[in-house]
């Protein structure tokens, strides 16, 4: 069988999921170097229009970039504000596997502020689940989720170290996610959660907070998400 097509896969898919191999184990990170086409086509033994195929690939996919004069590079992860998706579906999207350590999954009732967010009486039950994001064995997000205990308690047993938890409301609670309201700013990482992301105290954060609702206009969760920010581009289209 000829190299382009070994196994019944195309050469320049074999490229692509030998670096998205790379970049999932974080022996890749990004701002990282990919290797050029040339050495691409050497270590795989193809054609340079292969590997030239299999890099614009990647970036089209929006994993990698390529300057000119200066070579091609592993993207920063992008936020796209035109679609609400789940942790684990941005990173599918991306070829990667999404991992999660889950650090607190319990029902507590002492936070007003979240639950006014969510339209409830300051004393409400609600589950909290907070989760550290990972790419490889790097933080890149700290993301804590609040949700009304009173319709969705058994949350707290989910497996969400590896389980969606946009799939597990849709698929175990019958819930369809319609859209968010969200606000974005920046802020410092301080304390425990610079400990986490493994930055330095003071170090910028981007904060993304969401209020997510049904397709019943029913709120859902409420959101906040910090990203290491050398690790983040948001990616907005706007229509006029």
């Amino acid at each position: 069988m000829s190299s382009n097509h070994r196994n019944g896969t195309p050469a320049y898919q074999r490229i692509q999921n030998a670096i998205r191999k790379r970049i999932e184990l974080a022996h890749l990170r990004p701002g990282d170097t990919v290797p050029s086409e040339r050495e691409l086509a050497k270590i795989h033994k193809v054609s340079l229009m292969t590997a030239r195929h299999a890099l614009v690939g990647l970036e089209r996919e929006g994993l990698v970039e390529r300057r000119r004069g200066s070579g091609t590079f592993v993207a920063a992860p992008k936020i796209h504000f035109n679609k609400l998706m789940s942790y684990s579906e941005h990173m599918s999207s991306r070829g990667l596997t999404p991992r999660s350590r889950v650090l607190l999954s319990k029902i507590i009732d002492s936070e007003p502020e979240v639950a006014a967010r969510l339209g409830l009486p300051p004393t409400s039950a609600l589950v909290k689940i907070e989760r550290l994001r990972l790419t490889g064995e790097e933080p890149f997000a700290l993301e804590t989720c609040h949700l009304p205990a009173a319709d969705f308690a058994q949350v707290v047993n989910a497996p969400l170290g590896r389980a969606s938890l946009f799939a597990t409301l849709e698929h175990e609670h019958g819930v369809e996610l319609a859209y968010a309201d969200e606000e974005v700013d920046a802020t410092a990482a301080e304390g425990r959660v610079a400990e986490l992301l493994e930055v330095k105290q003071g170090y910028p954060v981007l904060r993304i907070r969401q209020v997510i609702y049904s397709t019943k206009v029913k709120t859902i969760m409420y959101v906040i998400g910090l990203y290491r920010s050398e690790h983040h581009r948001l990616m907005i289209r706007r229509f006029r």
